[in-house]
């Protein structure tokens, strides 16, 4: 089952009722029966595929109940109205004839051919692997109707995944006709009019820190020793709310999408290309229009002075994060002063945060080498070094100083609408398996409260640091965590250890931060947002963001499943890294490629069976134990790229 989408009832009646009416999701499970997720309904209702009305799966809709089963109360429903729909590209094959033409989705989950008219197959043929458009499904009595957007060779075959997982996430592949012609109509001159509404900070040093192979620049900082011997700390970043302005095409496309998806082989932005990588992207050499929070730090590095607001910058410097690492490690390199005079900063802002409560989960993130098909030819853990804090701690600090400025807004005695980034604390049920699990490796944790659990975390992933289970801590420890989110209800921001926070510093590739600078642009102005909308733009940035996180996994078990096919029958060290009772799954420790050890084949050995409370298969004759953390050996049997697969057997010790 997805998560349930946070949607509000569509028609208020009396819920014991037939005939009433929910708003929900609409989840399809393989055997094609359907299920609306309702939010604070009890159980999701059944829906059966004669009654969804053109819905499909991930569509939110509006559902009737017609039944109500006696004893268990279970109700029974059809869809009277798709609302709004999940996704409208697909993955497929043409079958292609004389006068008409269908399209086969290639979904694992039931769903009508769509009838191509002739003049919208834009070239393709009988057999053609394409991606379709739906444009329009009338009456679930007719075929849906649609129009092929891209054709594909078997060379191809990559392109294809790569389009197909993100539609699956319910992203537009490509900007409308309108938004890119409105985008290029965007002027790149800056007029002395807009200066003088700015602050100039065209003469203080400025430059930017970013991967070797970004694209836009977000954000920039700022260093100057002012004359009263303090020094201005300037977090720079791109004012992507002068270009892109409420109820334009831009807006709601941007909105629409909430946010960039970053595959392992291209990225498909939020913002189209004119604005992310050229007009709002801080290049160096350039005059650029930036919103700024700038703080003044005494000797003691304490902050005592804040500003806030629209300025225009001047990049002196593109730094890559290598070259900022080079600079810290050898204490040479431009602008060398200043670098290790915020690296020295950014550390003693880290070391306070973690001793005031939040968690230094370091979860390992993998790089694909690709060749110039994008097929993978190497795989790499990144690393977070000094220079990746650096950045990290100073836009924490933008955040959360942002946050905590709104946080004290009031219009009419009441708090703002204003987006925050919270983290909730974490739930008993889900960390009682854990903490057991953890104490079985010998890590002690202390439950007595939400502080002591961090720090418990903390030493954990410190003591576990360099073993082989230190892996698996961390993704389990992550999973027993509650989802980070967007809200107008501030609970604070648990996993960060601070009581306001939001998401300021990436306008480009995240719609809340466009938000965020809207309402502080209207605070700065004196004249507040009062947006009732803000909770639901909330709930909506958050589902998207969840849908892009999805899709970016999906690709990257892809990357692995086809960099693994050239391995087939190779032998690689791995970390069991999780346990049921078909079997267990292996991590490799070079690649980080997970695969199954199904418990049809450690059947030759003993018979397994799952021994839940520690996380584990237990022969039932030898008395051999798989637990989650072991170190093990596997050989790849097999590396499946239309399930997204990979298939690892146990290679047992020589004797």
């Amino acid at each position: 089952m997805p998560n349930k989408k946070k949607v509000k009832k569509h028609v208020t009646t009396k819920q014991s009722n037939l005939a009433a009416t929910y708003r929900g999701v609409l989840d399809i499970a393989k055997s094609g029966m359907g299920f609306v997720i309702v939010p604070n309904l009890e159980n999701d209702i059944l829906v059966f595929p004669t009654d969804f009305n053109t819905a499909l799966k991930g569509d939110e809709v509006a559902v009737k109940i017609t039944k109500i089963r006696q004893g268990s109360g279970k109700k029974e429903g059809k869809v009277i109205e798709v609302i709004k729909r999940k996704q409208v590209s697909f993955s497929g094959t043409m079958q292609v004839m004389d006068k008409h033409a269908f399209f086969i989705p290639s979904s694992i989950y039931p769903m009508p051919d769509i009838y191509i008219p002739i003049n919208k197959l834009n070239g393709a043929k009988d057999k053609d692997r394409v991606i379709v458009k739906l444009t329009h499904w009338e009456k679930a009595n007719r075929k849906p109707e649609g129009e092929v957007l891209n054709i594909f060779t078997p060379e191809q075959e990559n392109d294809l995944a790569m389009k197909s997982i993100v539609a699956e996430a319910g992203f537009e592949l490509s900007f409308s006709a309108e938004t890119l012609a409105f985008a290029q109509t965007l002027s790149d001159k800056i007029s002395d009019t807009e200066i003088a509404k700015r602050k100039d900070y065209r003469k203080v040093l400025t430059f930017t820190i970013d991967p070797v192979d970004a694209k836009d620049f977000d954000d920039a900082i700022s260093f100057q020793k002012l004359p009263n011997g303090n020094i201005e700390i300037g977090v720079h970043i791109a004012d992507v709310s002068h270009f892109v302005q409420p109820g334009t095409s831009i807006d709601k496309e941007a909105y629409e999408r909430a946010t960039s998806v970053y595959l392992p082989d291209r990225v498909y932005p939020m913002l189209p290309e004119r604005i992310s990588n050229e007009l709002c992207s801080l290049r160096p050499h350039e005059e650029k229009l930036t919103f700024s929070a700038c703080f003044e730090l005494n000797a003691h590095k304490k902050v005592v002075n804040e500003w806030y607001g629209k300025t225009i910058i001047y990049s002196d410097r593109r730094f890559t994060y290598e070259q900022v690492q080079e600079i810290i490690e050898t204490k040479k390199g431009d602008h060398q002063d200043e670098i290790l005079w915020l690296l020295d900063y950014t550390q003693s802002l880290r070391k306070s945060r973690f001793a005031n409560g939040a968690i230094n989960f370091s979860s390992q993130e993998v790089r694909f080498t690709l060749d110039e098909k994008g097929k993978p030819t190497g795989i790499t853990v990144k690393e977070s070094k000094e220079s990746h804090q650096l950045i990290e701690e100073l836009m924490l600090k933008a955040n959360q100083l942002i946050a905590k400025k709104m946080g004290q807004v009031k219009l009419k005695k009441e708090p703002i609408p204003f987006p925050y980034r919270v983290h909730d604390q974490p739930n008993e049920d889900k960390l009682a398996p854990f903490v057991a699990f953890a104490k079985s490796h010998g890590y002690p944790f202390d439950l007595s409260s939400p502080e002591k659990i961090a720090h418990s975390f903390n030493d954990l992933m410190q003591a576990s640091k360099g073993k082989p289970e230190q892996h698996v801590l961390e993704q389990l420890g992550i999973r027993t965590m509650a989802k980070a989110v967007y809200t107008t209800n501030n609970i604070g921001h648990y996993g960060l250890g601070f009581e306001f926070y939001c998401h300021f510093t990436s306008p480009i590739r995240r719609y809340p931060d466009v938000l965020v600078h809207r309402v502080v642009q209207s605070v700065i102005d004196g004249r507040p947002l009062n947006d009732q909308g803000m909770e639901e733009k909330c709930a909506h940035c958050s589902d998207r963001e969840r849908a892009a996180m999805e899709a970016e996994r999906a690709s990257n078990k892809y990357k692995q499943v086809e960099f693994m096919r050239d391995y087939i029958g190779h032998v690689f060290e791995g970390v069991i890294s999780g346990v049921s009772s078909f079997g267990f799954w292996v991590e490799t420790v070079e690649h980080k490629c997970e695969g199954l050890v199904s418990i049809i084949s450690l059947s030759k050995f003993d018979d397994f069976r799952l021994v839940e409370s520690s996380y584990s298969l237990v022969g039932l004759k030898s008395g051999r134990k798989f637990s989650m953390g072991d170190k093990i050996n596997i050989k790849v049997i097999s590396a499946n790229l239309e399930k997204r697969q990979i298939d690892y057997e146990w290679e047992k010790p020589k004797a």
